[in-house]
């Protein structure tokens, strides 16, 4: 028995590959399943299941594909409709891969269908669980993203995902493993380790909400505490993971066009695509196409571009690094993004060579700002998360945060010059290109963002409580 967690950083996602006497389960693929076929062939087996451990919102998987190409049943957990044929397993149902054998553990609480999938090995004992996005390392699934489709509460949720923990997962051995489907930074939890994989007794002791003595209620409570609004490309992923979507190679032949500098120019007046400009943030800084949006490939790309651009049928065109035009077309497909059109061939330096009309942001270093902020008053305005704005921040700052970023265009000064920041330079970058795409132009991005500002010495404020934020 072979298994084989497959983890993607800017998702934070796990994807597994299960291998025993020639026969492979792979549970939670990615959209590019190549992969998978090509590890298959290597270890000389065929992948014989595709588990699904619900429907995915944060991004598109790949089975629909996989199965096509390999001829693999996609199998979900009890109440799953998806639209595509599929095996709707039972609770309790066993599936045979080679020597071992996979249980279907039906979890419902993140989602209805969410379903956790117990491995027992060759001997029959317990080995691993696939627990999907039911329980992570340090969290557990949030419970609010399903009210709609499930029509309740997410408090209702919380407590269905209380008992499907308390009677399905935590009556399991403390030495079987724990597989999750996500890790710190993905937005389907609030409290992840930053660990991809630990036993369940660690869990036990180091997860809040699987305490012994907790109660229905303090779960509630504290599962549902501070959640923050999902990222509006959610509904849509599930509903592409739900009803299936083009393949792979069909998104990769039209986003991978190569054109001029004039085809670009008139396919982007044509069609209204948006144009995305995936550079690093000094080049962009230092040039780049009007009204073009920033989001840099080397960031948090994918969850940044579903949280911004929000509707994943909305047609790009691409500015990239010189040959990586089709890993940044994969990284959109990763969460929906399916509607790009092509790239500028020769780049950003190709649009200025020929003469054509560009931008660039006036960006200061950290000291010059220390200096500003020491002569007068000036409005600075931090595009951090709130958790991180609560933390430390610079005294006069207000809180915009980049998530939020269209919800706080009339808090900026309408003509005076305002200075922007984040942690590093990074997000900072992404909000002055949205905020230039809505036509304000008067502000000044603080290169290096927060720590570069607290090495100039400058004051910053401590832990705020956030009854006292305005």
């Amino acid at each position: 028995m072979h298994i084989e967690q497959i983890y993607t950083g800017c998702l934070a996602q796990g994807a597994y590959y299960i291998e025993s006497n020639g026969e492979v389960a792979i549970i939670d693929p990615l959209r590019e399943i190549q992969p998978y076929i090509d590890r298959a062939s290597k270890d000389k087996a065929k992948i014989k299941y595709i588990f699904e451990t619900h429907f995915h919102a944060d991004f598109v998987s790949g089975h629909v594909t996989l199965s096509k190409a390999t001829g693999a049943p996609i199998i979900y957990g009890p109440t799953a409709n998806p639209s595509f044929e599929a095996i709707v397993a039972k609770d309790g149902q066993e599936f045979k891969l080679g020597d071992i054998t996979i249980i279907a553990l039906h979890t419902p609480g993140h989602t209805m269908e969410s379903t956790t999938y117990l491995l027992r090995d060759e001997q029959g004992n317990d080995h691993a669980i696939f627990s999907g996005d039911t329980l992570f390392l340090g969290d557990v699934g949030r419970p609010d993203l399903a009210q709609k489709a499930a029509d309740m509460t997410q408090e209702q949720l919380a407590g269905i995902l209380f008992n499907s923990l308390r009677t399905k997962i935590m009556p399991l051995a403390d030495d079987v493993i724990v597989y999750p489907a996500h890790g710190a930074g993905s937005a389907c939890g609030k409290n992840m380790m930053k660990e991809t994989v630990d036993t369940l007794g660690n869990q036990k002791k180091m997860n809040y909400a699987l305490r012994a003595d907790m109660t229905e209620e303090e779960f509630i409570k504290e599962v549902t505490d501070g959640l923050l609004p999902p990222p509006s490309y959610f509904p849509l992923n599930v509903q592409m993971n739900k009803e299936g979507y083009d393949d792979i190679d069909v998104v990769l032949e039209r986003g991978t066009k190569a054109l001029s500098p004039a085809e670009f120019e008139a396919i982007a007046n044509e069609t209204d695509a948006l144009v995305l400009d995936v550079r690093h943030q000094n080049e962009y800084i230092q040039g780049h196409i009007p009204r073009s949006i920033f989001i840099g490939i080397d960031g948090t790309f994918a969850p940044w571009v579903g949280s911004l651009i929000m509707d994943t049928k909305q047609p790009l065109l691409l500015i990239t690094p010189e040959g990586r035009e089709e890993e940044v077309v994969t990284r959109l497909s990763r969460v929906g993004f399916d509607q790009t059109l092509g790239y500028l061939k020769g780049g950003f330096e190709e649009w200025k060579k020929e003469g054509r009309e560009y931008d660039t942001i006036t960006s200061i270093p950290a000291t010059t700002f220390e200096k500003l902020l020491k002569q007068q008053s000036i409005p600075v305005f931090d595009v951090r998360k709130e958790g991180e704005y609560l933390s430390e921040h610079v005294q006069s700052a207000h809180l915009t945060p980049l998530d939020y970023i269209n919800d706080h265009l009339a808090s900026f000064p309408k003509n005076d010059t305002f200075y922007i920041h984040c942690a590093g330079g990074y997000r900072s970058v992404i909000a002055a290109s949205i905020l230039k795409s809505r036509g304000i132009h008067n502000f000044v991005d603080v290169a290096g963002g927060f720590a570069a500002i607290k090495n100039t010495g400058i004051e910053v404020t401590d832990y705020v409580c956030p009854s006292t934020l305005k």
